[in-house]
Parts: structure tokens; sequence; C-alpha cells
């Protein structure tokens, strides 16, 4: 048996934590707990929300969804020996959900507050629940399919400096003052009226674990949110990250200060309603070690990785291509966010075909361990970009050469706001 090393209680709130919940980067958060390079231990997790999901059959909890404490998160945890230069190693062990909580959440968020990939095209809350059987799971509000997930941790990444911390701040600021570049403009304008293209320092509903009061208050100010990946690794949502994976990350402050959760029991690449994993509180085992000096050595800015051999095996898919021309046949130049977004609407149609809503398909894109990759990106104007949908997921042929004969009754409904 591993030792736990943080604890969590999904029956409380974020700040009435057995061990104290952070939500930002910060350098100054105490280390929870210290672990010795060579040793596994297991970390508790909430679910990203802290808790503000139930499972029920209302989209209210989505809907009226508080954002900006997320993500509520686990750690920060010293690593004995760790100094800036070196490369933490970190091996995922096992991951899974409480047995007393099986069960996970998606959620596709209302426009104006957070929004997704595809939010113009779907702008209103919804909400599918999925059970979670071992390896497989299913849903009642996606029927007729039943898969093996790909558990992985959505945040798993090292704390930064302050000078990094600095950094961070100084070029997300940057941008927001620049405004959108012509190329992403086309994806700006679908989030809303006045959307962000960064999220700078929000000193609201801020948790630093163990931090001391009189510091929490400065702190805040600069403390960066969780929500992107940095160099830091962080929020990458990467599904691959699962069990018998082996993470390099670099280290920047002393102890390295690891920090962890946002648990994803299965996703598709790219997670894309944003609340796009099936979300899941539960546990994390892991090992950790040390390269010292690895940053130079290995000549690495940012983080890799080495998948792990427990992945569920499919060999059949539909797969779907996408270009860099947006639904208004506007062409842009070599943009892969449009291509996706292509290839993404492509494949949602061609779902409800089988009897799913649009917004079922939106869900399964972004659960079902999905296989996206840029095929083609030389060739100007466009970029290509495919949307992969394993076949074997669905309890009846999706097979586009039986299209003639597939069922198109209605397969139930993801949960809406009362």
């Amino acid at each position: 048996m591993v030792e736990t090393v943080f604890e969590v209680d999904t029956d409380e709130p974020p700040d009435e934590q057995p061990d104290p919940i952070v939500n930002r980067w910060h350098p100054d958060v105490p280390a929870v707990a210290t672990v010795t390079p060579g040793e596994s231990f297991r970390v508790e997790c909430l679910d990203w929300t802290g808790n503000q999901v139930v499972n029920d059959d209302s989209a209210n909890d989505i809907r009226d969804m508080r954002l900006d404490p997320n993500h509520h998160l686990s750690g920060p945890f010293e690593v004995e020996g760790a100094e800036p230069g070196d490369i933490l190693v970190v091996d995922i062990l096992d991951l899974g959900p409480f047995p007393d909580h099986e069960w996970g959440f998606t959620g596709i968020f209302e426009q104006d507050n957070g929004g997704g990939f595809l939010t113009d095209h779907f702008p209103n809350a919804r909400k599918a629940i999925w059970d979670l059987e071992g390896v497989y799971t299913s849903s009642r509000h996606v029927p007729d399919v039943r898969f093996a997930g790909l558990s992985h941790p959505g945040i798993l990444g090292t704390t930064p400096s302050h000078e990094l911390l600095e950094r961070w701040n100084e070029r997300e600021r940057a941008l927001i003052e620049r405004g959108p570049e012509d190329e992403t403009a086309v994806n700006h304008e679908t989030r809303g009226e006045d959307p962000p293209l960064a999220l700078p320092p929000e000193p609201n509903e801020v948790l630093l674990g163990d931090m001391d009061e009189s510091q929490v208050e400065e702190a805040a100010e600069e403390a960066a949110r969780t929500i992107p990946p940095r160099e830091n690794a962080g929020n990458c949502d990467i599904k691959n990250l699962s069990r018998g994976s082996r993470v390099y990350i670099p280290v920047f402050v002393d102890g390295a200060k690891l920090i962890t959760g946002d648990l994803h029991f299965s996703q598709g690449d790219g997670e894309i309603t944003f609340c796009g994993a099936i979300e899941m509180a539960g546990f994390v085992d892991l090992k950790v070690d040390l390269i010292k000096n690895g940053v130079e050595r290995f000549g690495i800015d940012h983080a890799m990785f080495k998948p792990g051999n427990v992945e569920p095996q499919f060999s059949e898919y539909v797969v779907f291509e996408g270009y860099s021309v947006d639904e208004e046949g506007t062409q842009h130049y070599k943009n892969s966010t449009v291509a996706m977004r292509r290839a993404c609407l492509d494949a949602i149609d061609y779902l409800t075909n089988f009897g799913y809503s649009r917004e079922q398909a939106y869900i399964l894109l972004s659960t079902v361990p999905v296989e996206s990759r840029i095929a083609g990106i030389v060739d100007l104007p466009n970029t290509c970009v495919t949307v992969s949908v394993p076949q074997e997921v669905f309890e009846f042929d999706v097979d586009p050469d039986g299209l003639e004969d597939a069922p198109s009754e209605a397969r139930g409904s993801v949960a809406e706001p009362s």
C-alpha cells in the first residue's frame, strides 16, 4: 500500500478539506508534504470544480458554475533534492475514482460563462453523467455507448519561480492589450461580445493552501490562473498521460513543488466542450525521481513524456477531415483551429444520423478517446486536421457503408437546466 500524502472529502466544500486546496500557481505556497525520489505515494483529488456538480438530471449546476475558483488542486509536494534546472521525472502508476464515488460528468458551458470550442454552435448549458465500472463507462444521457476510458490527470505541473510567474503575467497581459490577431479573430468572436484572450490573475476566491493569511492578499494579485498549460506543464489535458506514463517536467523552484488534480476518467483529444472530459474525483498514485541539471542536458524548455502501455485497443475508426476554411466559406492561412472546428462539426452532424442530438454528439467527441491529428501543415493555404472516432465504442454499427440502414430514432437526451 502506498502512503496517502493528501486527502480530500467529496462531501465538504473546498475551504473545509482535510488538506488545503490550491487553485493558483504561486511560488510562495507552502508544501503540504515532502516526498523522496524513488518513493511512491497517493494523492487524493476533488473534481476540478470542487464539488459544484451533482449526480442528477439537471444542468443547473453547469449553467450556474462559479468559474473563478477553478481548478481545485492537490499539493504542492516538495521533492527532496530538487533544484531549479533539474528535471522532475513523474511516473503515473495508477488512478481512478473513489470506491464510493464511481461516477463522473461532462458539461457544455453557457456561452457567457466559460463557453467551449464550439460555443457559437452550442451556446446553452448541458450535462451528461457517466457511470464508472472498472475500466468501462456508460451514460444514461448518451445511451448505447460503452467504452474503456483512458484515465489521466488533466493537471500535473511544477511551481513557477517568481521570475517565470512575472513573465507569464506580462506576456498574457500584452496579448489582452494587443487584441486578437487577424487569424485568431474568427475563433475569438465566437466566444461572445467581449471574450477574454487570456485569463490574468483574479484575486476572487483564491485558495493558496497553507499560505499565511497576511501574505494571501498580495500573492492573489499575481498568482497565475491554472487554466492554460505553460512551461511548467500544468493543465495540458493530454489523454495519453495515463497509467504507466513517465513525464519529464522542468523544475523552477527548490523542491519542485509538484501540483496535480483535474482527474479525467476519459477524454478525446482537445477536450472540446471545455468541461469536456469525464470529470471525476478520485486518487492518483505517483512516483518521482530527478535528473540533475536535466533542462540543460536535454535542451528542452517544456515538459515531455513517454506514454504508458495501458490504453484501450481500438482497431476501426471513422475519420473526419477539416481544412482552414470556416463555416462562412472564408479562407484562412494554415489555421489549424479552423480546420479542427470543421472536422468536429462534420463528425457531430454525421453522428446525428444515428439518433443522437447534436449536443450528445458534441459530448461524445469530447469524452470518447477520439484521436485528432494535424495531418498536413505544409500545403498552403490549408492545414488538414483529422478527427478519428473509434467505432467499437458504439453498441450499434456506425460504419458509413451501412448508413442507409441506420436507425434514426432519438437516443435519449442530455440534461438541461430546469
